[in-house]
């Protein structure tokens, strides 16, 4: 019996310091490190009610609640019917090739968006600086080259939208294909 709560805490041990490792990088990407290890908790378990989610985790079922929303915003965990169960089960995406295509894609997209929106906001600016009559040449010069270095902004994301289509659509695989495991 004692060797068997031994390989228990091991089996344990080896989860956390994936789920750790999950949170880490979630926090990278700007998702809360305590919504990472969520994700990463439920990976490893089958469908999870808030409460099981709140007891493994040792947190409030409101940050519980607001950390699974977050997942859901991005695909990775789904709410999944059970029957006989009036509470929510949710289930996390267990394929980390979805999940890259769910996460990564989306915050691409955001960042496009975001930064796209600055260079345009910002052109505006700038031309009008430019095309200006009495603007002193230091100053035009400077607008200048602040608008050729915006050209090449636009052309970095004009690439990387391009990688998150080819991420959405799953064209990235001709060309970066899924290894296949060697024990299949």
């Amino acid at each position: 019996m004692v060797r068997s709560d031994n390989y228990k805490k091991q089996l344990d041990q080896a989860k956390d310091i994936v789920i750790n490792g999950i949170g880490e990088t979630m926090d990278l990407y700007g998702i809360n490190r305590s919504v990472g290890n969520l994700y990463g908790t439920m990976v490893f378990e089958g469908s999870m009610t808030l409460d099981e989610m709140r007891e493994q985790l040792q947190m409030s079922k409101p940050s519980m609640s607001a950390g699974v929303k977050k997942l859901q915003e991005f695909d990775i965990v789904k709410q999944q019917f059970t029957r006989g169960s009036r509470k929510q089960h949710f289930i996390a995406e267990k394929d980390f090739f979805i999940f890259f295509n769910n996460f990564f894609s989306r915050k691409w997209d955001r960042e496009i968006s975001i930064n796209m929106d600055s260079v345009k906001d910002a052109e505006v600016l700038l031309k009008k600086v430019i095309e200006a009559d009495g603007v002193d040449e230091d100053t035009k010069e400077e607008a200048t080259i602040i608008y050729k270095q915006l050209e090449d902004y636009k052309v970095y994301y004009e690439w990387l939208s391009n990688i998150s289509s080819a991420i959405k659509t799953g064209e990235i695989y001709k060309y970066f294909p899924i290894p296949e495991r060697e024990d299949k």
